[in-house]
């Protein structure tokens, strides 16, 4: 079922998704203060391509108070943004049946979206 999941949400948008995730990557990626906020952009780019069959998990190793200072300065910067499109787009898909699936996804890379530092996506 998640084979089919990805290649529908691939086919419908989700290589659309990847790809502005990327090239906003790439684009943070030319300047040294912004390769951290590139990485997590590359992760929800992974993420985004086929999103059916992962979760994303608190990585208790992580910085601590530098991943807490990242995420604030992410939420401003523009975080808040892409999770409200997320939730946006979820709440649509919600609204009919066949929909439902993929609004979970979009769900999940909501919650990325708003706090990406500290987090890392698994198999499910």
């Amino acid at each position: 079922m998640n084979t089919l999941g990805n290649i529908i949400w691939f086919i419908f948008g989700g290589i659309f998704v990847a790809i502005e995730y990327a090239i906003s990557s790439l684009i943070l990626c030319l300047t040294i203060i912004g390769i951290p906020f590139g990485v997590q952009t590359f992760k929800l780019a992974k993420l985004s391509l086929f999103p059916f069959g992962k979760k994303t998990v608190v990585n208790e190793k992580s910085d601590g108070c530098l991943s807490l200072a990242m995420n604030i300065l992410w939420i401003l910067v523009g975080g808040i943004w892409i999770s409200i499109t997320h939730i946006v787009f979820g709440a649509i898909l919600f609204l009919t049946i066949i929909g439902i699936p993929f609004a979970k996804q979009h769900f999940k890379l909501a919650s990325v979206a708003l706090l990406p530092f500290g987090r890392d996506i698994v198999k499910d």
